[in-house]
């Protein structure tokens, strides 16, 4: 496990999908990062790459062949190298190998890296395309945080506070994961989301027209507050388990497979497309 630490946070990170596993506010001693209850979610904070969301059959098309590849990816469960850390940075890296090759038949070298800065931690992916032809990829953050933050709280007594009046509409998904083609509203209160146990009884809301790029979680009851911020993602994810303590705020670029519409992934919906020799990098921010 990496610990990062300055004087406003603690986290770790776990070289297994180079995941976040701890983010703790140390001027509370909060934990905020959902500690993957093996029984509800085991998950903190995947990492998703070189798909976000799930592909029809679990096959991903790349020139006329289909390759093995579950859902948001491999790189959540593969091992990354840790390339360099100090007190408050990490960098891990995921290489192409053989593995990889045969569900992803790119060369490429895939990065996480981990910075502290003041209250906030910043996460930055990176594609470095290594091939002798154009490569393309989605990827995403899948972060879940603790709601409540703490005891003698209740999760209704939670919202999420959008950076922008919004009028909102998700883009629902069908009992296999995939775009339905159909949408619906969802109602706020002013700029608010009221977090409830039946919010996500039928998946993830899927935003993809969003001018928001900051979504806050906030209490009725107190000042204590975490926001997530994602400048260079389009899209965004919120999830929870249904009935789990936790919420999950997710900047993506790309998303899950439309319904009986199979996609060579160079036409995949909001597709990452990296010429020879190019580098892509995106980050978002999580801060109290």
């Amino acid at each position: 496990m990496t610990v990062l630490e300055n004087d406003y946070l603690k986290v770790s990170i776990d070289a297994k999908g180079a995941q976040l596993s701890s983010l703790i506010n140390k001027a509370t001693s909060t934990e905020q990062m959902w500690q993957a209850d093996p029984n509800i979610w085991p998950w903190h904070a995947p990492n998703l790459f070189p798909i976000v969301g799930g592909l029809i059959n679990d096959e991903l098309l790349v020139d006329g062949k289909a390759y093995p590849m579950k859902r948001h990816g491999f790189a959540r469960l593969s091992e990354f190298v840790l390339l360099k850390n100090d007190d408050q940075s990490a960098v891990f890296s995921l290489p192409n190998s053989e593995n990889t090759r045969g569900l992803f038949p790119y060369r490429f070298d895939f990065e996480i890296m981990y910075m502290l800065i003041d209250n906030a931690l910043r996460i930055t992916y990176k594609v470095i395309n290594l091939d002798k032809k154009t490569i393309y990829f989605s990827v995403g953050g899948h972060p879940a945080f603790n709601v409540p933050f703490g005891p003698g709280e209740k999760y209704e007594d939670y919202y999420l506070e959008f950076e922008t009046d919004e009028k909102l509409t998700t883009h629902l998904l069908d009992a296999s994961g995939m775009f339905s083609g159909e949408t619906a509203p969802v109602a706020l209160d002013g700029n608010k989301l009221w977090l409830t146990r039946e919010l996500f009884n039928n998946d993830a809301l899927v935003f993809k027209n969003l001018r928001t790029r900051q979504v806050t979680i906030k209490s009725k009851n107190h000042d204590q507050s975490l926001s997530v911020e994602y400048p260079f993602f389009n899209y965004l994810g919120l999830w929870a388990k249904p009935g789990a303590d936790f919420v999950c705020i997710e900047p993506w670029l790309g998303c899950a497979d439309t319904a009986n519409e199979p996609k060579d992934i160079s036409k995949k919906e909001d597709i990452q497309k990296l010429h020879v020799g190019h580098v892509f990098e995106a980050a978002f921010f999580i801060s109290i």
